[in-house]
């Protein structure tokens, strides 16, 4: 058996990616929660409503606004499993917990707050469905119809990340720090026990894991409806700190 750290051959990756079996295609949608109270039905809502057999792992991370609330009113229905976390750990410690949760073919992150949109699924889950790939990343930086206009100087840290996570990879992505990630189940779960990062330094840290375990990686381009930090943005410039840190670590350290 493989090791986590040791390459596939491409010889190993044709005989471990061969298209499912199965007729209809079941994608785990991990969504991890933290305050989000004015968005969470309505991404539950688009989520369902989107294409292919689905089921949502809601991972709510210590959540204090009354999301909880919200999503207590939901459960018995089949196509939800929620996880209630006694503690904010952090959107990589949620998406790791829903990562081993998963039983679909495909694996497929979504953020919980409106900023990417489910009506997106076919186009990201093309390439995987093609066995043209085994990762996909929606970029918000290839072309697309429309995007919202952002602060220049997020969309800079954005760019300038994704330079130096390329540079150590030898990857040429556009968008490294994209919500919209896509995995074959068994690439995800090989990797999600030795994830490190319980922050968002969790998208250095899967972009170099992915990269040194020789997976097709695709990019698609994606709408972006960004929020702003007065919206309810979390992300910030100690992340960026640490992203920085992690694009290092995990190309060099483990």
């Amino acid at each position: 058996m493989l090791t986590q750290d040791e390459p596939l051959e491409n010889g190993a990756i044709q005989a471990a990616h061969e298209p499912p079996a199965k007729t209809t295609v079941c994608l785990s949608v991990v969504m991890p929660v933290y305050n989000e109270r004015a968005t969470i039905a309505e991404v539950i809502r688009r989520v369902r409503a989107a294409p292919f057999t689905k089921e949502i792992i809601i991972i709510d991370d210590g959540s204090t606004d009354g999301t909880r609330d919200i999503l207590r009113s939901l459960e018995g229905a089949p196509d939800l499993r929620i996880v209630y976390q006694s503690a904010n750990a952090g959107k990589g410690a949620a998406l790791k917990a829903g990562f081993l949760l998963a039983e679909g073919d495909i694996v497929l992150v979504q953020d919980a707050d409106l900023e990417y949109d489910p009506i997106e699924y076919e186009r990201l889950v093309r390439p995987i469905l093609d066995d043209r790939a085994d990762v996909v990343f929606g970029s918000r930086f290839l072309t697309s119809d429309s995007r919202r206009v952002l602060s220049f100087w997020h969309s800079l840290a954005n760019r300038f990340l994704t330079t130096l996570s390329n540079m150590f990879t030898n990857l040429d992505l556009t968008d490294m720090e994209t919500g919209y990630k896509v995995f074959r189940r068994d690439v995800i779960q090989r990797l999600a026990l030795g994830l490190n990062q319980d922050r968002f330094g969790f998208e250095p840290e899967i972009t170099a894991k992915v990269a040194r375990l020789g997976c097709r990686i695709f990019e698609v381009s994606v709408a972006y409806h960004g929020r702003t930090y007065q919206q309810g943005k979390k992300i910030g410039w100690r992340d960026g700190i640490n992203a920085l840190w992690c694009i290092v670590r995990y190309w060099r350290w483990d």
